[in-house]
C-alpha cells in the first residue's frame, strides 16, 4: 500500500514536469482580463438591479 502511494506521487511529479506552464506575462494578462470582465459584469448587474428596483418601486407605489 505504501509503495502504491509513493509511486503515485512520483508519477504526479513526472506529469507535473510535462505541463506547459504560462509565462508570468501571460498569467498577468489573463488575470487582468478576468478582473476587467468581472468588474464590467458587476457594474452591469448592479445597474440592472438598480433599474428594476426603481421600476418595481414605481409600480408598487403607483396603485
Amino acid at each position: 500500500m505504501l509503495e502504491k502511494i509513493k509511486n503515485f506521487f512520483k508519477e504526479v511529479i513526472t506529469e507535473n514536469k510535462k505541463v506547459n506552464w504560462p509565462s508570468r506575462w501571460e498569467t498577468l494578462n489573463y488575470t487582468l482580463i478576468v478582473l476587467g470582465i468581472s468588474a464590467v459584469t458587476a457594474l452591469f448587474l448592479g445597474l440592472l438591479d438598480f433599474v428594476f428596483v426603481r421600476i418595481v418601486g414605481k409600480l408598487l407605489f403607483k396603485f
